[in-house]
């Protein structure tokens, strides 16, 4: 048992660090606006490598999917939908924060959010079978994860405290520097935004878990004594990504329009190999976080722990590079200790979240 948990950690690291570094490549786009190669990444994110994965590891996905019942395939593909809005902020947030504040900000949103939504919703509606926010209330575990979430809360509190440090010191040719477009009011906004819808990816992988358990349901049938199935969400994320990509095509197409930026796709003055490459790497990135989430959640279990530490190690990830890149060179020390505290607040707090998921 002990080893599954390893396995299941190791599975959620490599996916923290695919997602706390798909953006690197996009920094090696030149020429194009932000909305042109994000939508070429968005694509290989969210349409390509998908199905491609599930071809590769799940024989007769298409037909999982076409019996899969139609109120299942809407509410998977709509949390799709609100996550690829905070998708689509989240690249905003880190564009206007940078690496470092911007994911510790959107992820510990989406950590708080996506423990205290569901619970709320069950509540609200009275859903059967499911762990109300009145549940959370009643029990040691339910009550350790308010207690993160008010921790989380903290460290954003601290974090955002930093950065208007940061803005306050620096001259503003430093700060583009490290952030080319840093500008924290409206990079807070985006921020707050993305962490509250991302976790709708979560919500998306419980709408659309009949598929993935269809999936388990085979796997085990013909591999009898082998466990569970590693790539069991696979089919999942194929309907899931289609409601994300919806959300970033349509107003990466309204920019487009905006920006008269169509001519990015084919002008000759820019890097166009390069430029196509490094964005489709950064989206064949993005897709292996959750790629490897799946593995470690079909070894460890409890979605809701998984997702807590998934994101405890995207903060990490992401804040390294933040470090790489110097994103805080030349600010005081006290604005360092400030942000330092700040994440690891935000860090402590998903792991408050994740143990009291275990426990409950």
């Amino acid at each position: 048992m002990d080893m599954i948990v390893i396995y299941g950690v190791l599975f959620h690291l490599v996916g923290g660090f695919a997602s706390g570094s798909f953006y690197m490549p996009f920094s090696q786009v030149k020429g194009w606006h932000w909305e042109s190669y994000w939508i070429i990444g968005g694509l290989f994110s969210w349409l390509i490598v998908p199905p491609l994965a599930a071809w590769i590891t799940i024989p007769g996905f298409t037909d999982i999917i076409a019996r899969t019942d139609t109120g299942t395939l809407c509410w998977t593909y709509f949390m799709g939908v609100l996550w690829g809005i905070g998708g689509l902020t989240y690249g905003l947030g880190v564009r206007y924060l940078g690496m470092s504040l911007g994911n510790s900000v959107i992820l510990g949103f989406c950590s708080a959010f996506g423990a205290l939504v569901p619970s709320i919703y069950y509540d609200v509606l009275n859903v059967p079978g499911k762990e109300t926010f009145s549940d959370l209330l009643a029990s040691t575990g339910g009550r350790l994860v308010l207690l993160g979430v008010l921790v989380c809360l903290t460290g954003i509190f601290i974090s955002g405290r930093a950065g208007m440090m940061k803005e306050n010191e620096l001259p503003d040719d430093q700060k583009q520097a490290s952030v080319k477009e840093f500008a924290l009011t409206k990079g807070l906004i985006v921020a707050v935004i993305s962490g509250i819808l991302s976790a709708c990816f979560s919500f998306g992988l419980e709408a659309g878990s009949d598929m993935a358990m269809e999936a388990n349901r085979r796997w085990v049938e013909t591999n009898p004594g082998q466990g569970e199935f590693l790539f069991r969400n696979n089919v999942t994320y194929v309907v899931l990504l289609w409601g994300g990509l919806t959300t970033n095509f349509i107003w990466c197409m309204i920019l487009n329009t905006r920006n008269k930026s169509f001519g990015d796709y084919v002008n000759n003055k820019t890097p166009l190999l390069r430029n196509y490459l490094f964005s489709a790497l950064a989206g064949t990135t993005w897709f292996l976080q959750f790629f490897f989430y799946g593995m470690g959640e079909s070894k460890m279990g409890n979605t809701a722990s998984s997702w807590i530490l998934h994101m405890a190690f995207i903060i990490l990830v992401a804040n390294m590079w933040g470090i790489v890149l110097k994103e805080w060179k030349g600010v005081s020390k006290k604005t360092k200790i400030t942000i330092t505290i700040g994440i690891a607040t935000i860090i402590a707090s998903v792991f408050l979240v994740g143990i009291g998921n275990s426990m409950k």
